[in-house]
């Protein structure tokens, strides 16, 4: 018994040291390490883009996200993530907070905490010009002829396989230039949420939004956390600051207009 007290000591000398360096998981962790984590995937403009000559992240949630730091009183580090991995990557611990145009689902929620809502937004076609006419609806996409782009893992694959019957769907793995497929004649349409609609036929003047004021589906976009109450609570807080304030406005204008 002697030996066995003398090893349990010996064994709690080890690794309660090591356990006191390990910074709690939350709020109190961010605080502890003073570094925000947030995961961006750097694929979705206007929310981030991944500048493929220099690695920097720029957008609206990239500078939200230094936002959110500043208010903690930490610094900021952006890591990469993807639509695919976004919450079982939150959920191990790879960052801190998932930004960059989250849809805020039941399915993410049976996981995570969400903020606030920061935006609302909805399901909608996007298209060469020339042939908007032709998918102003469902049924006129969903034929075998017509072929429906899409990035994986996210919420527009969602749809589209709930959706679609028909349409022919086409995984395309790189979200910053799946738009440029389009402009090619590589699919006929891609159906994402508006804002991203509405922002890409401006920089593609060849491509069309359709209906992006009248979506076919409605839902909100926020920020994926884990679920530390102290952690949604602060950012709630911080939000409601920024919208009081007329920050979070200047922000969506910077990037939106």
């Amino acid at each position: 018994m002697r030996r066995f007290v003398l090893l349990c000591a010996a064994l709690l000398a080890v690794v309660t040291p090591a356990a006191a360096q390990t910074p709690p998981p939350g709020l109190d962790g961010i605080l502890a390490r003073g570094v925000l984590r947030v995961g961006l995937t750097g694929d979705y403009r206007p929310f981030s883009y991944r500048d493929p000559a220099t690695g920097s992240v720029a957008g609206l949630d990239a500078d939200m996200a230094q936002s959110l730091a500043d208010g903690m009183g930490v610094k900021l580090e952006i890591v990469p993530a993807t639509w695919g991995s976004l919450s079982p990557d939150l959920l191990a611990g790879k960052f801190d907070i998932a930004m960059g145009g989250v849809t805020i689902t039941l399915n993410r929620s049976k996981a995570a905490f969400f903020s606030a809502p920061v935006m609302r937004a909805g399901k909608t076609p996007i298209a060469r010009c020339t042939d908007a006419d032709k998918f102003q609806t469902l049924a006129q996409i969903d034929r075998s002829e017509v072929s429906v782009i899409v990035n994986p893992g996210g919420t527009n694959e969602s749809f589209d396989r709930g959706a679609l019957h028909q349409a022919r769907i086409v995984v395309f793995p790189d979200n910053s230039t799946i738009f440029d497929q389009l402009v090619q004649g590589r699919a006929d349409l891609m159906i994402t949420d508006g804002v991203e609609a509405r922002l890409q036929q401006k920089l593609h003047p060849e491509l069309c939004a359709i209906h992006p004021d009248a979506p076919f589906t409605v839902s909100e976009l926020g920020y994926m956390l884990p679920r530390d109450v102290p952690l949604k609570l602060f950012v709630d807080a911080w939000l409601h600051g920024l919208d009081i304030s007329g920050a979070h406005a200047k922000l969506m204008a910077k990037w939106l207009e």
